[in-house]
């Protein structure tokens, strides 16, 4: 695997920290982000600076040459209190995958690992999932979501499958039709798996006091470092990924083996062969007892919910 070359934005934020251990000692890295400083301060060299919501992709299309696989985990955080505005930022996000989709297929690029979130289908679990009116939600129910971030992820996964599905037709300067693919099937397609990542980080119970219900999702949409390394590492090194109807394009939840979760790992299992070695319930024991079960819990019984 280290002759593989793998191309991660990112590279200085909170997801790549926990992926880059493995990651550079697995692959032939080139890594980009904004900044060379982490969250800790720490400045890491072989970071090359670059903005990717720049729409002069001849920038940043060097680094995308000789590349097996581009990982986008790149992000824009919002500003502002206000949801309304929120939009902004977010449909600068939005830009930046589709810069990063179109140089990767410029490029020759054959696998698209992207960063997506459980927010792209959040609708379901606000309205439906917490409300016991929906059970488990599956990766290829239409994503709804009712916030800005959440709409930017499901943008992330639609635009990733009209470069999977070969759909770049376009029409020359003579507006002659140039048929690099679409319907006919003839473009190149270029694999995309949009990673849904649950709740990444330690569950710290002081923070959940006297909010069980929130506890209990959390310990649902965990996943832990090893797991999150595991899903990445197979989305970048599984050959085949067509779904049933023959497009390279994976949605899949990124969630640990979890005794509560309600997102669905299927696909991710079957397909990526993904196999997860954390469960919530068993790391956190200690934390469940006393606060969701045994003497003096008030947590209530089930997965999610009241």
């Amino acid at each position: 695997m280290a002759n593989t070359k793998v191309l991660l934005t990112g590279a200085a934020g909170y997801i790549a920290s926990q992926l880059l251990p493995t990651f550079r000692e697995r692959y032939n890295l080139v890594l980009v982000d904004v900044t060379q400083k982490n969250r800790q301060g720490e400045e890491l060299k072989d970071i090359v600076v670059l903005d990717l919501i720049d729409p002069d992709r001849s920038k940043y299309a060097r680094c995308f040459e000789g590349v097996d696989a581009v990982m986008h985990l790149g992000y824009k955080r919002r500003g502002g209190p206000n949801p309304l505005e929120h939009f902004f930022d977010e449909k600068q996000n939005v830009e930046m995958a589709y810069n990063v989709f179109r140089t990767a297929y410029e490029a020759g690029v054959k696998r698209v690992v992207m960063a997506s979130s459980n927010h792209a289908a959040d609708w379901y679990e606000h309205t439906l999932i917490h409300q016991r009116a929906m059970e488990v939600l599956d990766p290829y129910t239409l994503p709804l979501s009712d916030n800005f971030y959440g709409w930017a992820k499901a943008t992330y996964e639609h635009l990733g499958f009209l470069f999977a599905c070969g759909g770049m037709d376009f029409r020359d300067a003579s507006g002659r039709e140039r048929h690099t693919g679409g319907s006919l099937g003839t473009a190149r397609q270029m694999g995309v798996v949009m990673v849904r990542i649950g709740a990444p980080r330690e569950l710290d119970i002081t923070l959940y006091k006297g909010d069980p219900m929130t506890y209990k999702r959390d310990l649902g949409a965990y996943i832990s470092p090893r797991d999150l390394t595991q899903l990445f590492s197979k989305a970048i090194d599984t050959a085949h990924i067509e779904n049933e109807h023959g497009v390279p394009w994976q949605v899949v939840y990124g969630i640990s083996a979890n005794t509560r979760a309600f997102w669905s790992l299927a696909n991710a299992r079957k397909v990526l062969g993904y196999a997860p070695e954390d469960d919530s319930e068993v790391k956190f024991a200690k934390d469940i007892h006393g606060f969701l079960v045994g003497d003096g819990a008030t947590g209530g019984v089930g997965r999610v919910g009241r």
